[in-house]
């Protein structure tokens, strides 16, 4: 989606108005975004990283495949996690009967919160100044790239 127009004008007995609600809300909306993808990039990093010190993961690239972000544009939300049937993923996360659980994803976050909020304040800072605000916006769409390297 474009940048909708920058102004909507109505005049009325020599008094004009003029209304940037919409260009607002839209740079509003994609700064939002574009502040859960880069957050999701460094989870999955994280994540990564953390899978790779499990025993037998050192040098494959199994996890970095494995682990996915969708920034859901309807919702306007963030989702991160494991593609299904991997062994690192849903069975290390969880748990199973013979394996205890390893809360990959869940330390990832807890353990970063604070890098988190700085990469998100990042962006939504941006909302007062325009042309940052333009600089940081990426129109393409947000999912994680199959087989990007870490």
């Amino acid at each position: 989606m474009a940048m909708p127009k920058s102004v909507t004008r109505v005049s009325k007995n020599g008094v004009k108005f003029i209304s940037n609600v919409d260009r607002a809300q839209y740079t509003i909306t994609e700064l939002t975004r574009a502040a859960l993808r880069d957050s999701a990039k460094f989870i999955r990093k994280r994540a990564v990283d953390e899978i790779r010190t499990l025993p037998g993961m050192r040098r494959s690239r199994r996890p970095y495949r494995s682990t996915q972000y969708w920034v859901r544009r309807w919702e306007n939300d963030l989702q991160v996690g494991f593609k299904h049937g991997t062994w690192y993923g849903v069975e290390q996360e969880l748990g199973t009967n013979g394996q205890p659980a390893r809360n990959i994803l869940r330390n990832s976050v807890y353990n970063n919160i604070d890098q988190i909020r700085r990469i998100q304040g990042q962006y939504l800072s941006a909302i007062e100044d325009e042309n940052r605000a333009k600089g940081l916006i990426d129109e393409g769409e947000y999912v994680s790239p199959e087989g990007e390297e870490s």
